[in-house]
């Protein structure tokens, strides 16, 4: 078991996180965060604002990485009394584990962690890849981020920036099809507050039922759409030439290709 969190940079994904944890009843003391810009930790929760205080105060078990993928280099060289000995776990999008190898030599083991702002109402897919864990300390990793939403382990990292760029980028992808799919209902003359009312709503219950359904999201679609009818008429413009499938094949491919770039220093 994870007994004590150290979180080092409490921005929107980190913030997310302990929010998460705490709604799924985890105890405030169980959590720290060290970070010089926050303004408040939440009632329970220990806020330091420098790794010299940390140090000194703190007796955690692992640190969560949650600063830009760009300041490790200027930040890390700080951070090796708060790592050593410890398991360090990082949001830092494309930061290999290598890399976070490199960067902190005295962990116990480092992972990747790749959840979602949905971690702050439990419903983020979350995940995870590792270097140097053993058996329990993997169950007690899965079981910390497992209270965020569905944990899931992948074997090895070939693929996490493609996993992240759907998991944890995706949010982003359907954030902007609701506002497109209210958007051109405006075009066609709904007014705003109709159509941005009815886009979420539509895309809200839409996703509830497939998360609860026996069959796929393409199977649904057919369900929706009668032969000649409306539904059938607007999925043609979408399939055709299967057109929004090699528009979202882009989308992740160009966040993806940001992944590896970033592990590069891009």
């Amino acid at each position: 078991m994870i007994n004590q969190l150290l979180i080092i940079g409490c921005g929107n994904m980190g913030g997310a996180m302990l929010a998460g944890w705490l709604a799924a009843g985890q105890d405030p003391s169980r959590f720290a965060v060290l970070d010089p810009a926050l303004a408040e930790a939440p009632a329970g929760v220990t806020l330091y604002r420098s790794a010299d205080e940390a140090a000194a105060a703190s007796a955690h078990d692992a640190v969560l990485l949650g600063f830009k993928p760009q300041q490790l280099g200027a930040l890390g060289p700080g951070l090796q009394t708060l790592t050593g000995g410890v398991t360090v776990c990082s949001l830092l999008a494309g930061i290999t584990l290598p890399q976070l190898a490199a960067a902190f030599p005295q962990a116990a083991a480092h992972v990747r962690v790749m959840p979602n702002l949905a971690a702050a109402i439990g419903k983020s897919p979350v995940i995870l890849a590792e270097d140097g864990l053993d058996a329990g300390g993997q169950d007690a990793v899965f079981a910390l981020f497992d209270f965020l939403g569905t944990a899931m382990w992948l074997d090895g990292e070939a693929q996490f920036d493609l996993v992240t760029a759907l998991a944890g980028s995706g949010p982003g992808f359907v954030y902007r099809f609701i506002d497109a799919l209210a958007g051109a209902a405006v075009d066609l003359g709904l007014g705003e507050g109709a159509a941005a009312r009815l886009a979420l709503a539509t895309v809200e219950g839409a996703a509830a039922l497939a998360a609860a359904a026996d069959v796929s999201p393409a199977v649904l679609a057919d369900r929706v759409a009668s032969p000649g009818g409306m539904t059938r008429e607007g999925l043609n413009v979408l399939d055709d030439g299967a057109a929004l499938r090699r528009l979202l094949t882009a989308t992740l491919r160009a966040t993806r290709d940001k992944g590896a770039a970033l592990s590069r220093g891009g």
